[in-house]
């Protein structure tokens, strides 16, 4: 396979990889719950955290990929022993993430074939522990998140035919929301850490470091390939909010415990919640296979052995949150601590990599980052660390 093949299909790989990280249960049930609350207004809310979530996502992978380090390593240079904080932020953050994902797999296999939940929670692991026990991992890797991401884009789209969503009255709203502004703010912060949030932003980063599309020669590439892995989160969010507010509108309620598959059965009747199913599968397993992918590569730089195995330490990872869902069902308390750490993790990576970007001895003596890209990096940094402390308080303060 030439170079340039090959270059192309890990760009391609590296943007589904991060888009499908994005795209798991959560993101699901995110989405449907504030299609439900917001209707056409809720499109503001995708217009405004994806341009945010643009601008964190090509800082940091400019960064990471110019340099040729990862996250932590990066942190390590700016200030030593920053990244052994953050690698345990991540990894902490997506450990939990996981055993959630694997929740959703059950749930998905369950929606579609009618599998018991915990026969659903091994089924969703071993499906991704078998990637990473081919000979190529990570073109196995890959190669799935493309084909279950299209497979997601697909069936919402064709929901969407079935649903006729008032697609003149989505637009209007984009722009200018009914709902008005202020009430949307949080749910803006909500997509923002969603989309970019916790160990997202890294998985494509980190795989485009592993397949060598390094140095300042691939900029152009590594660019491409951020703004790609965005565009195909949109693509599925937006599918996503028509194919709920096509049923909504009509004055359907959905049930809070499953609302994206209650939205398609109620617009598609039988065979629309097994499209949910299918959906909630393809992006639970998409979704384990990110996690503990990009959980692992923050572990891999600090011990060669974890880089020499580092198959098998995935597959430990992906075994351990199968365990952990298998032996406590629901990990409520996990969850909400994690999503709380996870708020912190976006200030915080992002803060790092723009004061890396302005460090001649991190990125070389000719590179130069774009004014525009840090000015508007420092404002999602503020607005993260703002929501991300707020949330982390007032989470914690529900636990005790």
């Amino acid at each position: 396979m030439s170079d340039k093949k090959k270059n192309g299909g890990a760009l391609l790989g590296a943007a589904f990889l991060m888009a499908t990280s994005a795209i798991g249960p959560g993101f699901l049930t995110q989405t449907s719950k504030f299609t439900s609350d917001f209707q056409a207004s809720f499109g503001f809310v995708i217009l405004v955290s994806i341009i945010l979530a643009a601008v964190a996502q090509m800082n940091i992978w400019r960064v990471l990929c110019v340099t040729g380090l990862r996250g932590q390593e990066v942190a390590n240079k700016v200030l030593p022993g920053l990244g052994y904080l953050v690698a345990f932020m991540v990894v902490l953050g997506g450990l939990v993430f996981n055993i959630g994902n694997v929740g959703g797999g059950a749930l998905g296999f369950n929606t579609l074939l009618g599998i018991p939940t915990k026969v659903g929670y091994v089924l969703a692991g071993a499906a991704a522990i078998l990637v990473f026990l081919s000979k190529n991992a990570k073109g196995a890797m890959d190669t799935l998140t493309k084909i279950l991401g299209a497979v997601m884009i697909v069936v919402i789209f064709i929901v969407i035919i079935v649903v006729k969503p008032p697609v003149g009255s989505a637009i209007k709203n984009t722009f200018v929301p009914d709902a008005g502004v202020q009430a949307l703010i949080p749910a803006i912060i909500t997509l923002l850490g969603g989309t970019v949030g916790g160990y997202i932003t890294f998985a494509g980063a980190h795989r485009l470091i592993d397949a060598g599309i390094t140095g300042e020669k691939n900029l152009k590439e590594i660019n491409k390939s951020s703004v790609m892995g965005i565009g195909i989160a949109t693509i599925v969010r937006i599918f996503l909010f028509l194919a709920v507010l096509g049923v909504v509108v009509k004055g359907a309620s959905l049930d809070p415990a499953n609302p994206a598959a209650d939205a398609f059965k109620q617009g598609a009747g039988q065979l629309g919640y097994r499209f949910a199913g299918l959906v909630l599968l393809c992006a639970a397993i998409t979704s384990i296979i990110g996690a503990a992918y990009t959980s692992v590569s923050f572990l891999k730089t600090f011990h060669p052995a974890i880089e020499k195995n580092e198959n098998w330490v995935i597959i430990g990872f992906i075994a351990v949150s199968t365990l952990v869902m298998l032996l406590l069902g629901n990990p409520a308390t996990l969850l909400v601590v994690a999503g709380a750490l996870n708020g912190l993790i976006l200030p915080i990576t992002l803060g790092i990599c723009l004061i890396a970007s302005k460090k001649k001895s991190i990125m070389g003596e000719n590179y130069h980052h774009p004014t525009w890209l840090l000015v508007l990096g420092i404002i999602v940094v503020i607005i993260s660390a703002y929501l991300g402390i707020t949330t982390f308080v007032s989470n914690l303060g529900s636990l005790f």
